[in-house]
């Protein structure tokens, strides 16, 4: 009987981490989750664990990681990945992405294993360019509030291609653009899951600037889809993955007030430093190379999501409200 291939996946008990378990468990594979839960939640896999394809190791990828026997392919998803964590947790943010980069493509090296690492949208920065292809080299402030989940992205694909080129190592690089979905954290600091709890919890939605800034929103069973084609193709740069379907910031917190119902009223506060202006991605080339696009529209992407934050327990809300970093080594 043939052996079933091993896939490592770290930040498994995220938002995306989980659903590429789901994902990867579907299609016949092994798949060992590691994370160290300093944003991922355990209640996101636990449906996996009773598995006999599924393990889980709690362990933070910035220290050296070590699996036993074979493993063909690494998901690099470890990683805070919104603004309100990597803001509380800079340092930590600063180390997976290095340190932690640098530990799992040793273990790639080590297995002879393909890795995708998730990159983002983040290392274009605020765009000079619209909309945002992979040759854009990007508009990052290295010193901003931002920095350091930017560089820390914009490292691993440099540390990535350096362990391609050097070492001849199979690695593929994922440009991430704005995903929703279940399981995203309420207080997760983006836009989506910050409008849909203040509709839940009846208070104005808060619009930053005007409101003229724009996102482009991709639904994660598309996303994932495109993970794993890039995962399978043989493609070796950067990627961009994402919904090309650009709204404003203003426009999108009216379509959330239609989907919940609320009579709640728009506020305005003043705009982050830094905060992008334009977010939408060019997916000519995953179009033409994966024969990838996004097949779900936002109206029913959201109405899915917001049915998700519904029928969550007190509980499972308020876990999802607080968390505590003081915990993480922060040296």
């Amino acid at each position: 009987m043939k052996t079933k291939q091993r896939i490592l996946i770290t930040g498994a008990a995220g938002f995306l981490g989980s659903h590429l378990c789901d994902r990867f468990i579907r299609e016949g594979f092994h798949v060992i989750g590691m994370d160290n839960l300093i944003t991922g939640r355990m209640a996101n896999i636990e449906h996996l664990l009773p598995l006999a394809d599924f393990e889980f190791y709690r362990h933070d990828v910035s220290k050296f990681i070590h699996i036993p026997g074979e493993l063909h392919y690494i998901l690099h998803f470890a990683s805070p990945a919104s603004p309100i964590d990597y803001l509380k947790i800079p340092i930590q943010t600063l180390k997976v992405g290095s340190l932690g980069v640098h530990h799992c493509l040793g273990l790639a090296k080590e297995k002879n294993a393909r890795i995708l690492i998730a990159s983002t949208s983040e290392v274009y920065g605020d765009p000079e360019v619209h909309p945002q292809t992979e040759s854009y080299w990007g508009n990052v402030n290295p010193v901003g509030p931002r920095g350091v989940y930017d560089e820390a992205k914009r490292f691993q694909e440099a540390m990535t291609m350096a362990y391609h080129t050097f070492h001849g190592l199979e690695t593929r690089i994922a440009r991430i653009f704005n995903t929703y979905g279940p399981r995203m954290r309420l207080n997760d600091g983006r836009v989506l899951p910050a409008f849909i709890g203040q509709a839940l919890r009846g208070e104005d939605l808060t619009v930053f600037g005007e409101g003229s800034q724009t996102r482009s929103f991709c639904y994660v069973d598309d996303l994932v889809e495109g993970i794993y084609r890039l995962l399978m193709s043989d493609y070796v740069q950067p990627v961009n993955l994402g919904n090309p379907d650009e709204i404003t910031m203003l426009d999108f917190a009216e379509e959330i007030i239609q989907l919940t119902k609320t009579d709640q009223k728009i506020v305005f506060e003043p705009l982050p430093v830094d905060d992008p202006k334009q977010r939408r991605p060019d997916i000519s080339l995953a179009t033409s190379l994966l024969g990838w696009k996004p097949k779900v529209g936002r109206a029913e992407g959201l109405a899915l999501t917001y049915e998700y934050f519904k029928g969550l327990s007190t509980e499972e809300l308020y876990a999802m409200e607080h968390k505590n970093f003081d915990d993480y080594n922060q040296k």
